[in-house]
């Protein structure tokens, strides 16, 4: 069971580590990035920053969704963390009936995208053409779909960071 997948260009990092975890009472935190589970550099810090007693998986997405689709996790909470909305997208709709929410919380920061065509649908979020259209595919798979970068912070729902697009 994923109680929440959340969007974040850092993947693990201190809010996510100690507050996040805590929060969704995951013991268990999986990385679905392809680029993260090759790189080892990137594997060895995220396994670092990973709190004591949490046990961390760090696979391509594909992969991941198999482990989640897997008979044997149906009843593992898991915190899955994405680096973009597309990955997400790509989890929620192959593992029908798994993933409870997305978070969209802090991502395009990092993107490479020309700057003039992004679009900053919250103050930590910055999107891409192609991740507004993640987003709106998301916002219609029956799941709640929402922004919020600390559990004390009010969700902002997809609609409202998709009607900052269409304005």
């Amino acid at each position: 069971m994923i109680p929440s997948i959340r969007v974040d260009d850092r993947l693990i990092h201190g809010q996510v580590a100690l507050v996040w975890s805590k929060e969704l009472n995951c013991p268990r935190i999986v990385v679905a990035n392809d680029d993260a589970a090759v790189n080892d550099v990137t594997k060895m810090t995220l396994q670092m920053a990973t709190p004591t007693g949490i046990k961390l998986l760090i696979k391509p997405v594909d992969e991941c969704i198999k482990v989640f689709n897997d008979p044997r996790a149906k009843d593992m909470r898991m915190f899955v963390l994405t680096n973009n909305v597309a990955d997400a997208l790509k989890i929620v709709k192959s593992c029908p009936g798994v993933v409870e929410s997305v978070n969209v919380a802090n991502a395009g920061r990092f993107d490479d995208t020309d700057k003039s065509l992004m679009v900053q649908v919250t103050p930590q979020c910055i999107l891409n053409p192609s991740e507004v259209e993640a987003l709106r595919e998301l916002n219609q798979q029956g799941i709640s779909v929402y922004g919020q970068v600390i559990p004390t912070d009010p969700k902002t729902p997809a609609s409202k960071m998709l009607a900052v697009v269409d304005n």
